[in-house]
């Protein structure tokens, strides 16, 4: 069973910079797809990045695409999110998640099979 812990959320400006971590339990990202995910007050929540294909393969959601940046340090067995350019928008509680790696693409909750807690992110105008 994967554990999964968030860090590093908290309050930014607009415009600002913040990086998200996920620590996992052992080290399964050799075998695990990881996604980030992210849920507002009163919306569902909705996919924002993964990495894939033993750590080869990213994809983004178009709302963050060339602001936010997934990778990975093995060493630590830690998901990070960089986030640049942050919008008010982007204010929601970030989860991480892990779901047996394959080779194609995951951006569906119903995808994943291990959650983390979340971690909150606020974005002020």
């Amino acid at each position: 069973q994967v554990q999964l812990v968030e860090s590093g959320g908290g309050l930014v400006q607009a415009g600002g910079s913040l990086r998200l971590a996920c620590a996992a339990s052992g080290r399964i990202f050799s075998s695990y797809a990881m996604g980030w995910f992210r849920q507002a007050p009163g919306k569902e929540r909705e996919f924002v990045a993964t990495i894939y294909y033993s750590g080869l393969n990213t994809y983004y959601a178009n709302s963050v695409k060339g602001r936010f940046t997934m990778s990975v340090d093995n060493a630590k067995n830690t998901v990070y999110l960089q986030m640049n350019s942050l919008k008010p928008e982007d204010t929601a509680v970030y989860y991480c998640a892990a779901v047996s790696d394959r080779p194609y693409v995951r951006i569906r909750v119903s995808e994943y099979d291990y959650w983390g807690q979340g971690t909150q992110v606020t974005v002020s105008s």
